[in-house]
């Protein structure tokens, strides 16, 4: 699954970038206790330095619960509306540079259809 590495033009924002930060009480599993955060300040960090931030390019956002924690940390970008679970910086990194600038999916990096809460 890929696209132009231009965003379409679909509104202000040609992509977006939801991050789950949602922190459930107890022991039922959440994105923010998996580095959720840091995934986030990664990403809107590396979308700056690659001069994707801004009209018609890459909004990154918070998002609170996106109900599928269990597959956490997760993301979503639309309008593909492409869900990714990531680890580390290095994760981001490929998704900032293959999705995000070059409009490639990053087949690794999927959350299972089956995934939810």
């Amino acid at each position: 699954m890929s696209s132009s590495s231009t965003p379409p033009p679909t509104g202000y924002y040609g992509r977006h970038i939801f991050f789950c930060l949602n922190e459930r009480k107890g022991d039922e599993d959440s994105c923010s206790k998996h580095q959720a955060q840091a995934g986030f300040d990664r990403c809107k960090s590396r979308v700056r330095e690659a001069g994707l931030a801004g009209p018609g390019k890459v909004r990154v956002n918070k998002a609170g619960c996106l109900d599928r924690c269990a597959g956490g940390p997760v993301a979503v970008v639309y309008p593909e509306a492409v869900w990714y679970t990531f680890v580390d910086a290095d994760d981001i990194d490929e998704i900032v540079e293959s999705h995000l600038k070059n409009g490639e999916v990053v087949e690794r990096l999927l959350l299972a259809p089956d995934v939810g809460r």
